[in-house]
């Protein structure tokens, strides 16, 4: 019956079809949790993932939590039966304080003390010695700025092709990525005069994001929408600092001032400026900001500190 009920308020995607393929994927995965005694199931997204687990659970199966990310469970809340999961869940996780305070608008009131944070985690091996920041900015060399991610509308890239179109100092920007929005980005970044400012090399690997990382003096998030972004923290952990949206996590883990430069979501002047502001600072001004987003980084996403976190909570709720 929860996977009919749930089917019947999934929406495109999420019907009940999906959620009896759901079922069918928990009655296996409860068969082999009798099998190997597990008693304990933990899924990463509040979504399809969180489904099966839920059945397994109402199947008589072990008990189970998850890790919500954002932005797609709390734009969709109710359609993921994000409240069900809430109740039943012997815990859950954000990524935020932000990302609690949305689990917490669907867990009732005493179901509060079992929403914990456990941030994501980059393991700093991965980030030995940072790359020194290229020449520049000044008038011969032009602040570099790199933006990693999706051409989704959430990821705000189109504002930021209107930001680099009203700055006033020497900037160029690099896409790093690919996605639907690709051809109107291209489109965009031509009507707007800006195909030598603005790169768009596509898709690239972890090694192809370092290099773009190694070769830019910040990074730049224009972002609508988000939970806490990888991208940001490995770009903050490679000794970059940041132009970013005041929105979700983001202002959790970014200092505005020390680390980079926060600004309203949407406001493109507003986001001009911030890339005109970046272009006047001092390199060694910006180094400095550099190291500082890298300690900041480094210090709360260490993935061996909060993987403790997060296999402490499995045993205190066995």
């Amino acid at each position: 019956r929860a996977a009919l009920r749930a089917g019947a308020r999934g929406g495109p995607g999420r019907g009940r079809l999906r959620q009896l393929i759901y079922l069918a994927e928990a009655a296996i995965l409860a068969r082999h949790c009798r099998d190997l005694g597990l008693t304990h199931l933990h899924a990463h997204f509040g979504t399809n993932s969180t489904d099966v687990v839920r059945y397994v659970h109402l199947l008589d199966g072990p008990g189970y939590s998850f890790t919500t990310h954002g932005p797609e469970e709390f734009d969709a809340p109710q359609a993921l039966s994000l409240g069900d999961k809430l109740r039943e869940a012997r815990f859950a996780v954000a990524v935020s304080a932000f990302g609690r305070s949305q689990l917490s608008r669907w867990a009732p009131f005493d179901r509060w003390d079992r929403l914990k944070v456990v941030h994501c985690g980059i393991d700093p091996a991965a980030f030995p010695d940072p790359l020194p920041l290229p020449p520049g900015p000044s008038a011969d060399h032009p602040l570099r700025l790199v933006c990693v991610g999706r051409f989704a509308e959430q990821k705000g890239q189109m504002l930021l092709i209107e930001a680099m179109a009203r700055t006033t100092a020497p900037v160029h920007l690099t896409l790093v990525g690919d996605g639907p929005l690709a051809p109107a980005l291209r489109a965009a970044i031509a009507d707007a005069g800006l195909n030598d400012r603005v790169a768009l090399p596509g898709w690239a690997d972890e090694a192809g994001v370092r290099a773009a990382l190694g070769q830019a003096h910040a990074m730049v998030l224009p972002s609508f929408a988000e939970g806490l972004p990888v991208a940001l923290m490995e770009a903050m952990a490679a000794a970059r600092p940041a132009i970013a949206t005041i929105i979700a996590g983001i202002p959790e883990l970014m200092v505005d001032g020390r680390t980079g430069w926060l600004v309203p979501a949407g406001d493109a002047e507003a986001l001009a400026r911030a890339l005109d502001r970046a272009a006047a600072t001092d390199a060694e001004d910006l180094r400095q900001m550099g190291l500082a987003a890298r300690a900041r980084a480094l210090s709360r996403h260490d993935i061996h500190a909060e993987a403790a976190k997060l296999a402490a909570l499995f045993r205190a709720h066995q």
